[in-house]
């Protein structure tokens, strides 16, 4: 599939204005999450450190798909450029990562556990779970290592003692898949607190997959 991107400006501007937004809607905190999108064989990427109402688009920072080099004479990518670059290129229908620090993800995170099929809506992250990916240093090469893992035939999954990352075709998607997973991660976090949430069956969350497939919710 053909990213849809190739307006450089356009997109540079897209990207800070959906760091603004997770900001506003209180999915992410300051400058701890970022977002790349891909535009041909490079990837745009936010730069490392710069606060989201400080950001113009020339500062956005382009680097290969397959390189840690970027151009001379920008600012420096994202630490987390690795996983990035890495779900960018194992996943070529989906065009667009967004990690951020929501604090329910956070809180599900820090005590290593994923999100079960407690929800219908789990199945929109593409299988029968939001899976937990292993724990390394941010920026690491471990860390993209375990992400890859956690996201075979997924499109979101949670970080442990971190946050959470999601993909999309589009940017659009991604934002909309990263505000869903903060919902989820809330509602079981709520159900946890007053008692023990069932779990949909193996065939039941089946059945909304299958259901997804025809809507576009788990096939970018």
């Amino acid at each position: 599939m053909t990213s849809p991107y190739s307006d450089c400006t356009e997109i540079r501007q897209a990207v800070i204005d959906a760091c603004l937004s997770m900001n506003t809607l209180g999915i992410n905190q300051g400058t701890s999450g970022n977002i790349s999108v891909r535009v041909g064989d490079q990837m745009l990427i936010t730069p490392s450190g710069v606060a989201y109402d400080r950001l113009t688009p020339e500062m956005i920072v382009s680097m290969p798909l397959k390189g840690a080099t970027p151009a001379p004479g920008q600012l420096k990518p994202s630490t987390e450029w690795r996983f990035h670059q890495s779900l960018l290129l194992s996943k070529p229908d989906c065009h667009a990562v967004v990690h951020a620090h929501p604090v329910y993800c956070s809180a599900l995170a820090m005590n290593r556990r994923e999100i079960p099929a407690c929800h219908y809506m789990v199945a929109a992250f593409g299988g029968k779970s939001v899976r937990l990916a292993d724990y390394a240093i941010y920026g690491s090469a471990a860390l993209s290592a375990n992400l890859d893992k956690a996201m075979i035939d997924r499109y979101g999954c949670l970080m442990a003692n971190h946050g959470s990352v999601v993909v999309g075709d589009t940017l659009e998607r991604a934002m909309w898949r990263m505000v869903e997973l903060e919902t989820l991660a809330k509602g079981y976090v709520i159900s946890l607190s007053i008692g023990e949430p069932h779990i949909l069956s193996d065939t039941e969350i089946n059945d909304v997959l299958a259901e997804f497939s025809s809507y576009g919710l788990t096939q970018d």
